[in-house]
């Protein structure tokens, strides 16, 4: 009889005498009840297009109406396939905003993030100090990137993120404070990249992803004073603290070897594998008896075992290209049987990354394993060098201006290079080169031992250390950053919302 029910209201409407009578009133009341109740169970068991038809091309219309009657509300939550409609989320703080995983879309080089979002990320709830300017701007095409290494050092009053002597597992090497510096100042600062805020370090969301994994740092001893960085930031998270060990039991790391940290309320493993060079360091019989020799082309086959199947991989070398059999490159780079006679170190430290790269090409399952490779960490020894009387003791400021920076070390140009032209992994750069050399102020230099006579301290003023750092101190910063970047490219776990 009717076409439509909007033809169903039109005839029904001609028959009701128009008297505004409180009857009428009612009548009327219950007649659009009665029709939004209607449309309601339709919205719910039709699809959007066919109510739309339905309704003779008005039934948007009254969806959207029907939206606004009343108390109820409908939540339309994929705009993109109207079919699909959902009922209304009774939890009026889970917002659109809070189901979208948030996470940025990191520069293929993993120095930089972009973001179609203002301020997405890691959950506010969940960290203290979320991205609260990303430095980018909201939608459309206009995207503004954010360089996590291209900044500077703010005081802050609030760090180092865990006390000075609270983690018996740093070195003694590198524990500045057990050895009596008197100052502290080296301590409150906190890296700043200049376009965006750095979401604060939870050790507690870093370890809830982590589980059941490893994290393993492989390279030489700057990566493990990054390494035993991260086993203490963790560490000091950690309620019981007899549930963090080191499996065999070791206290001391400075030797070539596996060494693991277990945390043991998440089933995970923070790992260090030494390696100095990450190729082979192989010796050659010859008619004169043995020699060392470097294989540039093939890696280093008793480590690389260790870390394979890791989840996430933290890769260094460096420091020990700089030493003086590397340097001069006589009669010690080797590939085959064949020893260069004289083999420039830039040419050697390319020939020894496109060996890494290429195994990690064909060895590393790019679906599990998460790459990073840390630049160069700058030294800042004056008068000498490491072995010839360099020191960095009277240092307690940092560097501020970039005209006193050190130019960008040739072989992080190289490393990059070698990066660029891999084929199947993606590998995360770390560019802490710059951030490190405004640090002259956080060595150890002569706080890495104790000295029982005046004679033994004199002699430390001529031996120091201004290559690696305190702890707690600036290898702490390169965690933060190795966390912002797994926040905003991490797989698996990293690319969840918080559960905290």
């Amino acid at each position: 009889m009717f076409c439509s029910p909007i033809s169903a209201v039109m005839v029904l409407r001609k028959q009701v005498p128009d008297k505004n009578t409180p009857l009428q009133r009612w009548r009327g009341g219950f007649f659009v009840i009665v029709i939004v109740s209607l449309l309601l169970v339709l919205l719910f068991h039709f699809p959007y297009q066919s109510i739309d038809a339905l309704f003779g091309g008005k039934g948007i219309q009254l969806i959207q109406k029907a939206n606004t009657f009343g108390s109820s509300t409908l939540n339309l939550q994929n705009q993109s396939d109207p079919s699909q409609v959902s009922r209304p989320n009774r939890d009026k703080s889970v917002t659109e905003k809070d189901k979208d995983d948030g996470f940025k879309d990191y520069d293929i080089k993993g120095s930089n993030f972009t973001s179609d979002e203002g301020n997405a990320g890691v959950d506010e709830a969940d960290v203290e100090e979320s991205i609260e300017d990303d430095g980018v701007s909201g939608g459309g095409d206009d995207h503004k990137e954010c360089d996590l290494y291209n900044g500077r050092w703010v005081r802050d009053q609030t760090m180092p993120l865990y006390p000075p002597g609270s983690c018996p597992y740093i070195d003694k090497d590198f524990d500045c404070h057990f050895h009596g510096r008197p100052d502290d100042d080296y301590l409150r600062w906190r890296w700043k990249p200049n376009d965006c805020d750095l979401p604060s370090f939870n050790a507690t969301d870093f370890l809830e992803r982590l589980r059941g994994q490893r994290i393993v740092f492989v390279g030489d001893s700057l990566n493990r004073n990054m390494w035993e960085s991260m086993v203490c930031m963790l560490r000091n998270s950690v309620g019981n603290k007899k549930k963090v060990y080191e499996i065999t039991g070791k206290k001391e790391f400075k030797k070539k070897g596996f060494y693991s940290f277990r945390y043991e309320d998440y089933n995970c493993t923070v790992d260090f594998v030494a390696t100095t060079f990450l190729v082979k360091e192989s010796p050659m019989e010859t008619k004169n008896g043995t020699m060392d020799t470097l294989r540039l082309d093939l890696m280093d086959d008793i480590t690389a075992p260790m870390y394979q199947d890791a989840d996430i991989i933290v890769f260094n070398t460096g420091h020990w290209w700089t030493h003086e059999k590397t340097s001069k490159g006589e009669n010690y780079y080797r590939e085959g049987n064949y020893v260069y006679p004289k083999l420039e170190v830039d040419d050697a430290f390319k020939r020894a990354l496109t060996t890494w790269a290429s195994w990690i090409d064909n060895n590393i399952d790019t679906t599990k394993t998460q790459v990073f490779f840390r630049s160069y960490s700058h030294t800042h020894f004056r008068g000498g060098q490491w072995n010839s009387g360099g020191k960095c003791h009277d240092e307690t400021k940092p560097i501020f201006e970039d005209s006193y920076l050190q130019p960008y070390p040739t072989k992080m140009t190289i490393l990059e290079q070698v990066i660029d032209q891999m084929k199947n992994t993606h590998v995360m750069f770390m560019n802490i080169s710059k951030l490190t050399d405004y640090r002259k102020d956080a060595h150890p230099s002569i706080y890495r031992k104790h000295y029982n006579t005046e004679a033994e301290k004199l002699y430390a003023v001529k031996s120091q250390d201004c290559s690696h750092w305190c702890l707690p101190g600036v290898p702490d910063a390169w965690n933060e950053l190795l966390y912002a970047s797994l926040l905003r490219r991490g797989k698996g776990s990293w690319r969840k919302q918080s559960s905290l």
